[in-house]
């Protein structure tokens, strides 16, 4: 059930971000204390992320030049952020990150998607520096990283939706690696259920990468914006339930 689950949620990550709202609440209720579902669930998201980026590349959809900058520095951000997280108060942190998603949706349903010739003249800079602050945010909070990767590489780097969803795979891959290496450190993570539900990914970050790829601004649009909301919910409710 968990690894069909983690299939599901390969799917949607790929696609628009979001895959931790199907996993992580599975794995709580699979019994794994939260520690453990934490580390695990990355343990089993980083395949998935892999393989839609893997899949978006073959397609041709990521660019090399803008990889080589905001993969080492998502792995940079994401390693610092998880090494501050226990200094943070995330209770503060999620008005703040629920105002910062619905504006980000509101963005993405104004905002006229771009051609594929009217990248900004300075986009590699703000590239980078959106990979290392967003790689940050997800090392130690995360809920919406996909969809502030996909808003602001469309929004500020001019990026047409399919190439911003596979750009944003890049900083998304290299943030869940370094997670990962934190919480292997940690031990907390539980392969014995990490690598079947790794299975499920890999099948599932392979299938959205390619319905993305087809479905293309459409589809990656209704998606973001459906997990926006399922977001938003999410920790409108973590926060009245303290």
């Amino acid at each position: 059930m968990l690894a069909v689950t983690a299939f599901v949620a390969g799917t949607v990550d790929a696609i628009a971000g979001g895959g931790g709202l199907i996993t992580l609440p599975a794995l709580l209720t699979a019994g794994l204390p939260p520690h453990l579902a934490l580390g695990t669930n990355k343990g089993q998201s980083v395949w998935g992320s892999a393989a839609a980026l893997v899949t978006f590349w073959r397609a041709g959809q990521v660019d090399p030049k803008q990889a080589k900058l905001t993969f080492p520095l998502g792995l940079v951000g994401s390693a610092i952020g998880a090494e501050l997280v226990s200094g943070i108060d995330k209770d503060a942190l999620r008005p703040i990150v629920i105002v910062m998603l619905i504006g980000a949706a509101v963005l993405l349903v104004i905002k006229k998607p771009p051609g594929t010739g009217e990248l900004a003249r300075n986009y590699l800079p703000i590239a980078a520096a959106l990979a290392i602050a967003i790689g940050f945010y997800d090392g130690f909070f995360g809920p919406g990283t996909g969809t502030f990767l996909i808003v602001g590489f469309v929004t500020l780097c001019g990026r047409p939706m399919t190439r911003a969803t596979a750009d944003a795979k890049v900083v998304n891959f290299a943030s869940n690696l370094a997670a990962v290496g934190v919480f292997l450190v940690e031990d907390s993570i539980v392969w014995s259920i990490a690598l079947p539900m790794a299975g499920g990914q890999l099948l599932g970050g392979m299938l959205g990468a390619r319905l993305a790829i087809k479905g293309g601004t459409k589809l990656i649009r209704l998606a973001v914006l459906v997990v926006s909301g399922a977001l938003v919910a999410k920790l409108v409710l973590d926060l009245v339930a303290g």
